[in-house]
């Protein structure tokens, strides 16, 4: 139940992969001297642009083997050092390109009939969104050393107080009593007692691990300022409004369907609070859920699968939508593409790696045998599928936004858990929707709360440095709001800033909305499914084919979806809030 990266290359020492490095490096070099010579005047502009699609294309491809290698053989082998040695190697060499891509997008942005000369070739018809967007997008650059010098001093920034952060966090140890001895164990292994079926387990976890953040709350809250700052002062050289404003053109999103999107969840906030609510009374508690509670899980399914069950129920059911996407399915199961089991040495989770220079992807899993696993691989199952639809699309045109990112993984899972829901009796289904409905909760109410907290915190931080007391009062403000009373306020988590990642990335704020704008649009194109019927599934197939290739309002209005009508949202949320009212009935 291992992957083989064997289409990618067999090993380190792969006379490919050796090759591939060297071709890799000879190209960056090419594409320099390239834009050197021929960018000097706007002579023959067809014939250049062309050229550079060209050598953009061999060079992704050379980049993504190369660096698929590295990252998949890492998170199943965490301490190999020729992959971390690779991996710094072909992250400085990219480095290197960053002076010739800022100067052909700036060569570009001077092309007055951009438009009239994409007409005129069938390879930039073919790439016409990818060289309009990269037009649109020039009057944020600066001039190339100065690109060239941050990207280097990156290194050393944001992306060092980044690794300082996961140091801090990945070995972190925690004291906690159990069985009657106190024990040392990392941060991981307490975030999991959360989901104990032992209340005083999940309570002891909770309040080790807040204990234990005191210890570096003062090294993480300087990761934080550092990595704000940053992006704060770059954003404003770079001629963004804020912070948001640049997140929001990478998504290919605007500020008015967030705000709608935002407005329409705080209406459907009531609803989740009956939701936390009910839930804190069958747990026995007469106010809101402590935070500790949030993951407990209620009695009533109990059902255990072994592998070879997972695959055929994975495929049986993705039969029921299409034979394509079983087929895919399948496939991926037979040909080794899924790291199944956990081990040691791999990371834990799960996540779906497309390669597009390949066209194939690999899935990591951590299959226990649970029904949340099952779920889990559908739902990467599902990332594999858009990527497999898109393996046609030149390389390009394969990279999309975050927001749309969950549409294919989401769409799957709810196929799984409908099927599993239709088949379940009285108490397990209450069962599934507790655990449905709270994962609804952290992806709408919690992520919620993310954004309001990291919305403060780079407003605040524009005029000064936030000390961890102000963040964690910050972070219990936007819990307090985002969940109401669903939420015993006297056990909240005040370090939630600290827990997640998300908020030490260098080049990634507010990463937070597209999961639940992901959620919700999974959602309602799940619903228009529902309404047509095997009809849809061309449609489908064309809406996952332009997510590289389209801003998000024109991707969604292929299926007649306009996501800047509040009626939207709502009927995303409706659908929500009927679970709910199943739950609360059952």
């Amino acid at each position: 139940m291992k992957w083989s990266l064997k289409s990618l290359y067999s090993s380190f020492e792969d006379n490919n992969f050796e090759s591939d490095m060297k071709k890799f490096e000879k190209k960056i070099t090419e594409i320099n001297n390239w834009t050197a010579k021929k960018l000097k005047d706007y002579d023959n502009k067809k014939t250049k642009i062309e050229e550079f699609i060209k050598h953009q294309i061999r060079y992704r491809k050379l980049l993504t083997k190369l660096k698929s290698f590295c990252r998949l053989t890492l998170s199943v082998e965490t301490d190999n050092t020729k992959a971390l040695n690779f991996t710094e190697i072909i992250n400085k060499r990219q480095i290197k390109i960053t002076k010739s891509e800022v100067r052909f997008k700036k060569w570009l942005d001077g092309i007055d009939s951009l438009k009239d000369i994409i007409n005129k070739s069938e390879l930039l018809k073919k790439h016409s969104f990818y060289l309009m967007e990269m037009k649109e997008n020039a009057e944020y650059l600066i001039s190339e050393d100065e690109e060239f010098i941050i990207a280097k001093l990156k290194n050393t920034g944001s992306s060092a107080w980044n690794r300082l952060h996961q140091k801090l966090t990945s070995s972190l140890m925690i004291e906690i009593e159990k069985q009657g001895k106190i024990k040392e164990l990392p941060l991981p292994v307490i975030r999991n007692m959360y989901h104990d079926a032992n209340s005083d387990i999940r309570e002891k976890a909770y309040q080790a691990e807040i204990d234990s953040y005191a210890n570096i709350e003062q090294s993480a809250a300087a990761c934080l300022n550092s990595i704000k700052g940053e992006i704060i002062n770059l954003s404003e050289l770079k001629g963004y409004k804020s912070v948001l404003h640049k997140t929001l053109q990478q998504s290919r999103l605007k500020k008015k369907t967030l705000d709608l999107m935002f407005d329409t969840v705080g209406d459907y906030l009531p609803e989740f609070e009956k939701f936390f609510q009910k839930k804190a009374k069958i747990l026995g508690y007469k106010k809101g859920l402590p935070f500790y509670d949030l993951f407990a899980s209620i009695k009533g399914f109990d059902k255990k699968f072994n592998y070879d069950e997972a695959k055929n129920f994975i495929i049986d059911n993705f039969k029921d939508f299409s034979q394509d996407l079983a087929d895919f399915a399948q496939y991926a199961f037979e040909n080794n593409w899924i790291d199944a089991k956990p081990r040691e040495g791999k990371r834990g989770g799960a996540f779906c790696s497309n390669i597009h220079a390949i066209g194939e992807s690999r899935i990591l899993a951590n299959f226990n045998g649970e029904f949340s696993n099952v779920k889990t691989l559908a739902h990467e199952l599902g990332h594999g599928y858009h990527g497999h639809i898109l393996k046609e699309e030149s390389i390009l045109n394969s990279s999309y936004p975050m927001p749309l990112a969950e549409t294919a993984s989401i769409f799957c899972e709810t196929i799984i858990m409908e099927a599993m829901l239709s088949k379940s009796k009285k108490e397990e289904k209450k069962a599934l929707l507790e655990k449905q409905l709270t994962n609804y909760g952290q992806t709408i109410v919690d992520i919620y709360s993310r954004y309001l907290f990291e919305d403060e915190v780079i407003n605040r931080r524009k005029e000064e440095i936030l000390s961890a007391e102000e963040l964690k009062n910050i972070m219990i403000k936007a819990q307090k709001k985002a969940y109401g009373q669903g939420l015993d306020h006297k056990n909240l988590h005040p370090y939630m800033w600290l827990n997640k990642p998300h908020y030490y990335i260098p080049d990634l704020h507010y990463y937070n909305f597209p999961y639940t704008f992901g959620l919700l649009f999974a959602k309602g194109v799940y619903a228009v499914y529902k309404q047509k019927g095997d009809d849809f599934i061309p449609e489908y197939k064309k809406l996952l084919k332009a997510t590289g290739k389209m801003e998000i309002e024109n991707v969604a209005e292929l299926i007649g979806i306009d996501i800047n009508n509040k009626k939207f949202w709502k009927n995303s949320l409706e659908l929500i809030k009927n679970e709910i009212n199943e739950f609360l009935k059952l």
